[in-house]
């Protein structure tokens, strides 16, 4: 449309005013009712101006207060759908990548893991056949009466050995059968082994045989005495069954206090040497549990 058809078709107010008069009303007396307020039209220039303006990309900028500035009611709504529709679809873009991936990195980090632990026992193996992964069942290589005999013997060890199953001991007793030791030495090997075995807690009397520096033990506190040293919280002697050992608790370690008499169970002792005898010390990593604590039947 040319700027000439536009202007042509505009309507002055005045125009208006006077289109109005041939439908005036008059009073009761005749005169002619005057509207104070006459009705104004918007012109055609107006109209597209407005149009103009509604859909500049200016007045779609401000989106944060209640209503978008320079759009109808009906576009606005169109543009808080839209604008809905994007949330919605960025949410579950994001949500479809983080969803189970902490379930995927357990996946791998557990068959990284395993392939590591074969590729070990793999290499132990050419020492050790007995270490082959791949390997069978070594029980499976006995006669009955072995069988039945390494499973009596099992049986009692694991009333024994805290942490380990029968099947882990009997497998373990096959094994030393099969390499060719009698039953009794396999038996008295096996417990040795598994009795100093990293996480079991070892008698005292058999500290000198571990070479591991870090060792879990368990016994009564039976003297105390006063150190010289101020880095030093407790020191004293620590006994069961087996032996006795000198215990060191440093004052950096954050320990609780034992009281002298206390049964305690240590585990992550650090095993030192002095003067050609060994002895432990608790550590800021060391765990101290009193299994008789708390017991109020007693």
């Amino acid at each position: 449309m040319s700027s000439k058809n536009v202007f042509g078709n505009e309507v002055s107010v005045d125009e208006q005013a006077f289109e109005k008069a041939d439908e005036a009303e008059v009073d009761e007396d005749g005169f002619e009712v005057v509207d104070e307020t006459p009705e104004f039209q918007a012109t055609v220039q107006m109209e597209i101006q407005a149009k103009v303006d509604a859909n500049h990309p200016d007045g779609m900028i401000d989106t944060s207060d209640e209503r978008i500035r320079g759009v109808t009611l009906e576009q606005e709504e169109r543009i808080r759908a839209r604008e809905a529709e994007l949330e919605r679809i960025s949410a579950q873009a994001e949500l479809g990548t983080q969803n189970g991936r902490e379930q995927r990195t357990r996946d791998v980090a557990a068959k990284r893991s395993a392939e590591r632990r074969t590729a070990f026992q793999k290499r132990a193996a050419s020492v050790d056949p007995m270490a082959d992964p791949e390997r069978d069942d070594p029980r499976a290589e006995l006669t009955q009466e072995q069988l039945a005999a390494v499973n009596r013997q099992s049986m009692r060890l694991a009333e024994k050995l805290d942490g380990w199953s029968r099947a882990a001991i009997g497998r373990r007793l096959a094994e030393a059968v099969v390499g060719g030791k009698d039953l009794m030495g396999a038996v008295v090997g096996v417990f040795e082994e598994l009795e100093t075995a990293p996480g079991q807690v070892v008698p005292i009397g058999k500290l000198e045989e571990i070479g591991r520096k870090e060792v879990s033990i368990e016994g009564r506190v039976t003297v105390l005495w006063e150190s010289d040293s101020s880095a030093i919280q407790q020191v004293g002697l620590i006994e069961d069954e087996s032996g006795r050992t000198k215990l060191t608790v440093w004052e950096k370690s954050n320990q609780p206090w034992i009281e002298e008499g206390e049964r305690v169970r240590i585990h992550g002792a650090a095993k030192n040497w002095y003067n050609g005898r060994v002895s432990v010390a608790l550590t800021g990593w060391s765990t101290v549990m009193f299994p008789e604590r708390g017991r109020w039947w007693e």
